[in-house]
């Protein structure tokens, strides 16, 4: 469980925030001024990180979120095959498959940097 919860009060632009269980990027962040018929409203709109849908949630601005703790690391291109590469992550050595992305031509030995949640991973 790698997430932390926090009040939507405190996210702001560009942090990252569970929406739908999934890890997202926040593209816009606006309140409300409370009203008669209630307190403050939040509105966010993010971006899946690993997915790159949109979704967007209302909410009271003192309510809790998780917010998801996606590590940026340093990996090694091992091999090719195809659209598939070989990378070993340079701090623990474990190496692992991911999909070679739109528009990136790279080598074997070339030092990529990736985002990881969970199991789910992606070059950025």
């Amino acid at each position: 469980m790698a997430k932390q919860q926090t009040e939507v009060r405190d996210l702001q632009e560009g942090s990252y925030v569970m929406i739908d269980e999934t890890p997202c990027v926040i593209n816009s962040y606006s309140t409300a001024k409370p009203g008669k018929h209630g307190s403050a409203k939040a509105r966010v709109e993010g971006k899946g990180v690993f997915d790159e849908r949109k979704r967007n949630f209302t909410q009271p601005v003192d309510a809790k979120v998780w917010v998801p703790i996606i590590d940026r690391k340093q990996g090694q291109v091992i091999s090719l095959d195809g659209d598939d590469m070989q990378v070993m992550d340079l701090e623990s050595y474990e190496t692992f498959t991911m999909r070679v992305p739109d528009g990136l031509d790279p080598s074997p030995d070339d030092e990529i940097e990736y985002l990881e949640h969970e199991s789910q991973r992606k070059v950025v």
